[in-house]
């Protein structure tokens, strides 16, 4: 493999530029982390903006935040629809049982089956659809809700801690 001048080049994007360091600084050791003061002298060297590093610093800290929250968003429907199917396989496990041990006649049992299978299926659609309008309207919902739960743990916890006293 020739590494003459005319195959690489002369003008690379952002993005060409990005890769290439990545890859640069994955190869540069076994250890995949750099600290804030690599981070700062790499800066520097590529002639960058202090306040642009802090800014792109505080723009990706926004977003790994936002990463996070949307993780445990999507784990909390995933735990909440375990629940709902646990539920209905116990409870259909039930009346199908009653229906046929019991009173050996029409399968009643069967319709309310079919139409908590259909709302099961819905639930799941909804759960397992992680992208669009729905799904960030919900979130937000979960998100704000969150919210209200820490500022009202935290003034709760403020009051106890003073009538203690």
């Amino acid at each position: 493999m020739s590494d003459s001048p005319s195959q690489y080049p002369e003008v690379y994007t952002t993005e060409d530029i990005q890769q290439i360091l990545h890859i640069a600084i994955a190869r540069q050791g076994e250890d995949d982390q750099l600290t804030r003061q690599q981070l700062w002298e790499i800066a520097e060297e590529l002639n960058l903006d202090p306040q642009t590093i802090q800014a792109a610093e505080t723009d990706w800290l926004q977003l790994k935040t936002i990463q996070q929250k949307h993780y445990a968003f999507d784990r909390y429907r995933y735990e909440r629809f375990k629940h709902k199917v646990v539920k209905y396989v116990i409870i259909n496990v039930f009346l199908v049982a009653i229906n046929f041990f019991v009173l050996n006649f029409a399968p009643w049992s069967i319709f309310i089956l079919l139409l908590w299978s259909l709302a099961i299926a819905l639930n799941a659609w909804q759960t397992f659809n992680l992208q669009g309008e729905e799904y960030e309207r919900a979130f937000q919902r979960w998100d704000f809700q969150n919210e209200v739960k820490k500022t009202v743990t935290g003034l709760w916890q403020r009051l106890y801690k003073s009538w203690q006293i």
